[in-house]
């Protein structure tokens, strides 16, 4: 049989058939989701307000976090087998019910605990489809610039929910106020978010897969190999920017972290529409080798930053790499999965991301208080110096495994007709191959568009 169409997958391989209404609407859907998640990065401030440590807040984001990657286990095959429709419908009802759970309790009880593990795996789930529904609108050629470029709507998202929260930080009085404009104006904009997806997905198709196994067979079926630890080295990065940049800032006497997150933002989205089309003339392994250079260099950066100002530094560097490293991890490990499973694969390459994310936090943590111990911020030196030796050792690893082999973006061959238990995925170096619809391995063939 023929292998099942992509949902609403243009025949066209030109501009105007990717950045068309549904990029647009999937693009302006990502801005208001990111805003929201943006809103909320003072939530150590919503757990200090009701009495908690700075240790508190993080374990309660860290049980969140590995809420999540439990939750993508089944979250994949969840994808595969609903379509992203409803499972991104569903997920964003889960996010608004974490929002509004934060106004309720006035200490800290078990409910602040559930509503962050509501908030966090209703974040994974919107992200993940989101990913999921812009790859099955384009050609495989196209999928890493599709990628970067919805991708960039995040920093846009970023700056305009860090600039709102500064301003409602500042105009609201101390106290439960803030917190109702933050969790409540982050299930709005999750609300007007859920209203674009209705409108977005309205049309879509989806053909469910007659067979959907479980996700660590899938993930051993479909291994997509040296990408993994690329994913795990990004969150490792991503600790140091999100989690404890802001205390490095209070310790240096600074006035805030503007001067990283914004010019942080315009950079990494200015890149991602540069370099979108990286996948195909550039290679997505040089994309990557650029990308994790970029974590390298940018936290070994923070080292010189003595005044506020000099965080521009880290911020273009670090910009810089995400917005080449991301796109590049999802379209490689994404792309080994079939069409039929690609919800899977999705979720699970995002979820070793999180997984780097959630076992970097306590070591970094325990390295700064070790180093804080005596007074000081040595402590913030040796945890910008082991997140940047982590960043260099996956270069060198992915320099000497995945890397030496060609890549490109996979090429688009004519539908053909399949046996039953045969699809397309990709192969190491972005060819379309032919693999087995079930887990049993068997050789791949590779797929002759002229056949």
């Amino acid at each position: 049989m023929n292998v099942p169409p992509k949902s609403g997958q243009p025949e066209l391989n030109s501009s105007d058939a990717i950045y068309g209404r549904n990029f647009w609407l999937a693009y302006a859907a990502n801005v208001l989701l990111v805003c929201a998640n943006s809103l909320t990065f003072r939530f150590a401030e919503y757990v200090a307000a009701r009495g908690g440590t700075e240790e508190l807040a993080g374990a309660i984001v860290q049980a969140g976090l590995f809420a999540a990657i439990v939750f993508r286990l089944g979250l994949g095959a969840a994808i595969d087998h609903y379509g992203p429709r409803r499972i991104w419908l569903l997920a964003g009802g889960v996010y608004m019910v974490g929002c509004l759970s934060f106004l309720i309790p006035e200490k800290l009880t078990l409910l602040v605990w559930a509503a962050r593990v509501c908030y966090q795996t209703g974040l994974a789930g919107m992200f993940s489809c989101s990913i999921v529904h812009i790859q099955n609108q384009v050609p495989a050629s196209r999928r890493t610039e599709v990628i970067g470029s919805l991708g960039s709507s995040g920093f846009v998202g970023t700056i305009l929910g860090t600039q709102v929260s500064d301003l409602m930080f500042t105009w609201l009085p101390v106290g439960q106020p803030r917190f109702i404009a933050t969790f409540g104006g982050a299930a709005g904009l999750a609300f007007l978010h859920g209203l674009i997806v209705v409108v977005l997905t309205q049309r879509d198709r989806h053909v469910r897969p007659e067979v959907t196994p479980g996700p660590i067979r899938l993930l051993m079926r479909y291994w997509p190999g040296s990408i993994l630890v690329v994913a795990v080295a990004q969150g490792t990065g991503f600790v140091v920017t999100t989690v404890f940049l802001t205390r490095y800032a209070t310790a240096m006497q600074f006035s805030g972290i503007t001067w990283f997150f914004l010019p942080y933002s315009v950079m990494a989205f200015s890149c991602r529409w540069i370099f979108r089309d990286w996948g195909t003339s550039f290679g997505r392994h040089r994309m990557v080798l650029w990308g994790l250079a970029g974590m390298t260099v940018g936290q070994l950066l923070f080292l010189l930053v003595s005044r506020d100002w000099l965080l521009v530094l880290p911020a273009l560097v670090c910009g810089f790499g995400h917005a080449l490293l991301f796109p590049a991890i999802v379209s490689i490990g994404a792309g080994k999965f079939p069409i039929q499973y690609r919800g899977s694969g999705t979720t699970l390459v995002l979820g070793f991301t999180e997984l780097g994310t959630a076992l970097a936090a306590p070591l970094l943590g325990l390295l700064i208080d070790l180093g804080n111990a005596g007074g000081g911020t040595r402590g913030f030196s040796w945890m910008f110096l082991a997140a940047s030796g982590f960043a260099f050792s996956g270069l060198i690893f992915y320099i000497l495994t995945a890397a030496r082999h060609p890549d490109h973006d996979p090429h688009v061959s004519p539908a053909q007709s399949l046996p039953p238990d045969v699809v397309e995925a990709e192969s190491d170096i972005g060819d379309m191959i032919a693999v087995s619809a079930d887990v049993p391995a068997q050789v791949p063939e590779k797929l002759n568009p002229a056949r």
